[in-house]
C-alpha cells in the first residue's frame, strides 16, 4: 500500500463510465426506461469518427458516460444511484417493463439502506438505493 505526500485537487466524481455495445440502444434505455437526461452526444477522436455520450439523473451533477468497449466485452461495471422511495421506484420500473429487475425488496435490515439491483442490456449494474 502506497502513502500520499501530499493532498489531492480532486473534489468531485464527475463521471462514471461504462461499456456498452450499442451507444443508440444504451441512449434509448437510459433516457426511455431510467427517465435519464441526454447530457452530451459529440464526436471527438483524431477523425471525430468516436462518440462521447452522457446521461444523467435529472439535476445530477455526476454524469455517466456510455462508452464502446476499449478491447474486451461491454458490460461489468456498476454504479450506485440515490432515491427518495425505493420501492415506489422498483414498481415505476416494474410496471414499464422491459428492465432487468431483482426480485421487489421487502425491507432493509437494521442500518442498511433499501436497495435493488439491475442491470442495463449490456450487463451493467445499476444499485438503486434509497435515502
Amino acid at each position: 500500500m502506497s502513502t500520499s505526500t501530499g493532498t489531492t485537487t480532486v473534489d468531485n466524481i464527475g463521471v462514471a463510465m461504462f461499456s456498452v455495445a450499442d451507444q443508440d440502444a444504451a441512449i434509448a434505455f437510459y433516457t426511455d426506461k431510467l427517465g435519464f437526461e441526454l447530457r452530451a452526444d459529440v464526436p471527438y477522436g483524431e477523425h471525430g469518427d468516436v462518440r462521447w455520450v452522457e446521461v444523467a439523473p435529472p439535476g445530477s451533477t455526476a454524469r455517466l458516460a456510455l462508452n464502446p468497449p476499449m478491447g474486451g466485452e461491454p458490460g461489468g461495471s456498476g454504479i450506485g444511484v440515490e432515491t427518495p422511495d425505493a420501492l415506489a421506484e422498483w414498481d415505476r420500473l416494474h410496471a414499464l417493463g422491459g428492465v432487468d429487475l431483482d426480485p421487489r425488496p421487502q425491507g432493509a435490515g437494521p442500518g442498511a439502506p433499501l436497495l435493488f439491483m439491475l442491470r442495463d442490456p449490456d450487463g451493467n449494474h445499476v444499485a438503486v438505493v434509497q435515502v
